[in-house]
């Protein structure tokens, strides 16, 4: 959309509202979009999602449209983007072109000194929190590596024990019994027995085939 009937070249409202999807509703960010000031000349609407700024035409048109003493106007932050690092592109872009930032939600404007100082502190706070999940994340796979040297394992217990996986691989290689009949003599179900007889047979799994001792 363009500038609307009042293009002057500074101090108009211009407004993005973003959704992911077609099923989701917009009413909310364009109603206080409008009670904010935004003209339907000057409203950007889209249905993408905010996990990147690539292929968002209505954010580009958006910034296109703002010029220097513009303010740019959201609902809430994240609709620019959920990426910090895409935020931060944004932000240079409006300091670029002299252009302030609104969040209605945030009550974030950066056309004033306590705003800016608002933004620098809900950005640092939120880039913070993503740095101390990563370190948090690190910090978990780093000691299932050091539990699974020591002979911890995780995941789902086994159905069948060792005692049984051999007394299934006699009942299906030396008696000639099927797998339902297999299974229900161990009190499993027949997948059950066909997954360690798939795995057995890839070479990757526990095999039924009973050990003979040498002589």
């Amino acid at each position: 959309m363009g500038r609307g009937k009042q293009d002057k070249p500074t101090g108009l409202l211009v407004g993005y509202a973003r959704v992911s999807t077609e099923e989701q509703s917009l009413q909310l960010q364009i109603d206080a979009l409008k009670r904010a000031g935004v003209l339907d000349d000057n409203l950007h609407v889209e249905y993408r999602s905010g996990r990147s700024i690539k292929n968002r035409k209505e954010l580009n048109n958006a910034l296109k449209d703002c010029r220097e003493g513009d303010t740019l106007v959201v609902w809430r932050l994240d609709r620019l983007t959920r990426s910090m690092p895409d935020l931060y592109t944004v932000l240079a872009e409006l300091d670029r072109k002299g252009v302030s930032l609104r969040s209605l939600t945030e009550h974030i404007d950066t056309s004033t000194a306590s705003g800016r100082l608002g933004m620098n502190m809900a950005t640092a706070f939120a880039q913070y929190e993503r740095e101390a999940i990563a370190e948090r994340t690190k910090a978990g796979l780093e000691a299932i590596k050091r539990l699974r040297g020591k002979g911890w394992k995780w995941g789902p217990k086994p159905k069948l024990s060792e005692a049984k996986i051999r007394r299934a691989g006699v009942m299906l290689n030396e008696k000639g019994m099927s797998g339902p009949e297999v299974a229900i003599k161990l009190g499993v179900k027949a997948p059950t027995i066909y997954q360690h007889w798939k795995l057995n047979k890839s070479g990757r799994g526990k095999r039924f085939i009973r050990k003979t001792k040498p002589k």
